[in-house]
């Protein structure tokens, strides 16, 4: 059985957000037994489940760093964000592609502005994660 997070989209992004495709249609992460797929527009990440080591909750965010698709220059992780009011950083034992195909750019890390990010850290902390 899978389960689909929506992303929370703050009012005053989503024009923005909705010119590079992302909408609250095209915006969630999904987990079942197997595997972690995350979808932000025309963005994915996919991995398995035993691949997340770690969540951990964050915000409130300044909204620079949080909106958009970001790489971080200092860890080299991935962002997704839709609201500068939450999110979830999971954390990858094998980095992972998302911004770019191919294996030159993995990322260890992901964060991500879901709608109820304890209760996706509560599902990817559970068995099978």
């Amino acid at each position: 059985m899978s389960r689909r997070f929506p992303f929370r989209f703050d009012p005053a992004f989503r024009p923005l957000l909705a010119l590079v495709g992302v909408r609250p249609g095209t915006a969630w992460a999904e987990v079942d037994d197997r595997q972690l797929v995350v979808r932000f527009g025309p963005w994915r990440l996919a991995t398995a489940r035993e691949n997340v080591t770690g969540v951990e909750r964050g915000g409130p965010y300044r909204w620079w760093r949080a909106i958009g698709v970001h790489l971080s220059l200092a860890d080299g992780g991935v962002t997704f964000g839709s609201s500068a009011a939450a999110g979830l950083c999971v954390r990858f034992r094998t980095p992972v592609p998302a911004l770019a195909p191919g294996r030159w750019l993995r990322h260890r890390a992901m964060t991500i502005t879901v709608a109820d990010p304890d209760d996706l850290a509560r599902v990817l902390g559970g068995p099978g994660g």
